[in-house]
């Protein structure tokens, strides 16, 4: 099968896999290429509440193609970023779901995501020391502030492999389970984040990314939609919320 990324979307729930078996899923230049527009797409599919990615096979992502840095690296390294601040600026939820090997670019885009499960016997790293690559200023950013410097400085600086379990201790995965429970507990946990408002994930989302700017934008979507008032009600009445508010197309 040729290198792809496929999409699907069950229950309010949008699955973007990568798939390159010939090479551990590793991103080419058109896939690097074709992940911002599916994003735009997806985050315009009102049906869509949160994405999860994924890699095919039992791997996430071993990375870029090598052999797209034949040409520029420069040129390639400038996908790879496109890419990741899409995946970053996605409006809903994000779940990275990680199995096997998340190198590179894997590690990367799974930065990207709100959220990272792995699967027992992952791997983790980040590796532009072994090729001589300059690791842009906001992958570095985005790991920093995940890991802390002093751990971005061991995989930045080391190149070395790290485990699941370390990285957990780390911060850069949030949670591990044993192997052959990733998928479970990914569809028990996505389930959980559709059901909540996407108005307080929104605005949540923004905050937590650095905005500083909106409060009176989102204290005006809470008293413009009524899912405050909503939400309230369910909680004393004892039912379920039905909140009407739903991301926008566009921020």
């Amino acid at each position: 099968m040729e290198p792809q990324l496929l999409h699907s979307v069950t229950g309010s729930v949008a699955t973007v896999v990568i798939r390159h078996p010939a090479k551990r899923n590793a991103m080419t230049a058109a896939m690097w290429r074709a992940l911002p527009p599916l994003l735009d797409e997806l985050a315009a599919d009102p049906a869509v509440r949160a994405l999860v990615l994924t890699g095919a096979d039992g791997t996430f992502c071993a990375g870029a193609d090598i052999a797209t840095l034949r040409g520029s690296a420069q040129e390639a390294q400038g996908l790879a970023v496109a890419a990741e601040e899409a995946l970053a600026a996605f409006p809903k939820p994000t779940l990275a779901a990680v199995r096997g090997h998340c190198v590179g670019g894997g590690a990367q885009l799974a930065a990207a995501c709100d959220l990272r499960f792995a699967e027992e016997g992952a791997l983790f790293g980040v590796t532009p020391a072994k090729l001589g690559v300059v690791y842009s200023a906001s992958a570095t950013r985005r790991l920093v502030a995940l890991v802390g410097p002093a751990t971005a400085k061991y995989l930045l600086f080391s190149a070395e492999l790290i485990d699941a379990q370390r990285a957990l201790r780390t911060g850069l995965v949030d949670e591990v389970v044993p192997e052959g429970e990733l998928g479970k507990r990914v569809a028990k946990f996505t389930r959980i984040l559709v059901s909540r408002s996407q108005l307080t994930q929104a605005a949540a989302k923004e905050f937590a990314n650095g905005r500083t700017d909106r409060d009176a934008y989102w204290a005006g979507q809470a008293d413009a939609s009524g899912d405050t008032a909503e939400g309230v009600a369910a909680f004393l009445e004892r039912r379920q919320p039905r909140f009407t508010w739903s991301t926008p197309a566009s921020g």
